[in-house]
C-alpha cells in the first residue's frame, strides 16, 4: 500500500502570502485611509458639503486634476517618443540620455521646484524669452504648475514603455511591410496595439503622481489663489489646524482619484483583450 505525501513547495504557499499581503496593505493602505474618513465625518453632512464645495476648494480640484491630466498626457506622447529612440536608435550619449530620463526620480522635489523656477521665471533663462517673444509667464500660473508636473511624471511613462518596445519583436513589422503596409498603417495597426497596455499603465502611474505632488508644485506655483493645488490647500488648513476640513477635502480628492485609476485600469483591461484578440 503506498502513501502520496503532499509534495512541499520550496516557496511560501497561498495562505502565509495572502496574509502578510492583506497584512501589509492594511498597516499602509486601508487603516491610513479609514482614519482619514472617520476625521472627516466628525462634522456633520451639511457642514462637509460646505467645505468640500467652497469656491476655494472646487478651484483647487479644477486646478490639480486639470494640470495633471494635462501633463500625463503630454508625457503619454512624448514618453512614447523619448522610449521609442532610447529603445530603437543607438547614438553616441545614449546611455547618458537614459540616465538623464530617472532624473526627476532621484531630484528631492524641492530641488526639482527651484530649479523650475529659476528656469522659467520672467528672468530666466527660459522664461525670459517665452514672456518677451509670446507674452507667456510660466512661473507663479496655472501654466508652471501644468510644466512641473509634466516634468515629474516623464519617467513614468518612458521606464514603463521600454520593456515593452524592447520585447516588441521586429520580425511583425517587417511581415507588415512586406505585405504593403505604410508605416504609419504599421504602427497604428501593429506596434501600438501591442504598446497600448503599457502607455496606459504609464499615463495611469505620472497621473497618480501629479496629483499626490506638493513640493516641486509649491514654488513655482506660488502663494495665489489661482495656483493653489489641492495639497497646498490641504497642508495651509492643517498650518491653520483645521485638521477637520483638511481631512474632507482630501477625502473627495482621494475618492476623485481612485474613480479616475479606476476607469483607467478598465482601460488597460479593454485594451489587453483587444490586443490579445
Amino acid at each position: 500500500m503506498q502513501f502520496h505525501l503532499k509534495q512541499r513547495s520550496v516557496l511560501p504557499g497561498f495562505g502565509l502570502t495572502m496574509g502578510m499581503t492583506l497584512l501589509y496593505l492594511s498597516l499602509l493602505v486601508l487603516l491610513p485611509l479609514a482614519g482619514l474618513a472617520v476625521k472627516s465625518a466628525a462634522i456633520p453632512w451639511a457642514e462637509f458639503y460646505d467645505v468640500v464645495t467652497d469656491p476655494r476648494a472646487v478651484d483647487s480640484y479644477k486646478l490639480t486634476f486639470g494640470a495633471s491630466l494635462i501633463g500625463a498626457s503630454v508625457n503619454a506622447v512624448f514618453g512614447l517618443i523619448v522610449a521609442w529612440v532610447l529603445v530603437r536608435y543607438p547614438f553616441p550619449g545614449r546611455n547618458l540620455l537614459d540616465a538623464m530620463v530617472d532624473l526627476p526620480f532621484a531630484m528631492p522635489t524641492a530641488v526639482s521646484g527651484i530649479a523650475l523656477t529659476t528656469i522659467y521665471a520672467e528672468n530666466g533663462w527660459i522664461g525670459r524669452w517665452l514672456h518677451e517673444w509670446f507674452g507667456l509667464k510660466v512661473a507663479y500660473t496655472p501654466l508652471g504648475v501644468m510644466v512641473a508636473l509634466t516634468f515629474i511624471g516623464l519617467p513614468f511613462v518612458v521606464r514603463t514603455l521600454q520593456p515593452a518596445l524592447e520585447d516588441l519583436d521586429r520580425e511583425v513589422e517587417e511581415s507588415a511591410a512586406s505585405l504593403g503596409a505604410s508605416r504609419w498603417q504599421t504602427f497604428r495597426r501593429v506596434i501600438f496595439p501591442t504598446i497600448l497596455p503599457s502607455l496606459l499603465t504609464g499615463f495611469a502611474l505620472a497621473f497618480a503622481r501629479a496629483l499626490g505632488e506638493y513640493g516641486s508644485v509649491v514654488f513655482i506655483a506660488g502663494t495665489g489663489r489661482n495656483v493653489e493645488i489641492v495639497s497646498l490647500l490641504i497642508m495651509t488648513k492643517l498650518e491653520q489646524f483645521d485638521y477637520v476640513e483638511a481631512a474632507a477635502i482630501a477625502v473627495v480628492a482621494l475618492s476623485a482619484s481612485f474613480a479616475v485609476l479606476l476607469f483607467i485600469n478598465i482601460l488597460q483591461w479593454w485594451s489587453r483583450r483587444y490586443a490579445v484578440s
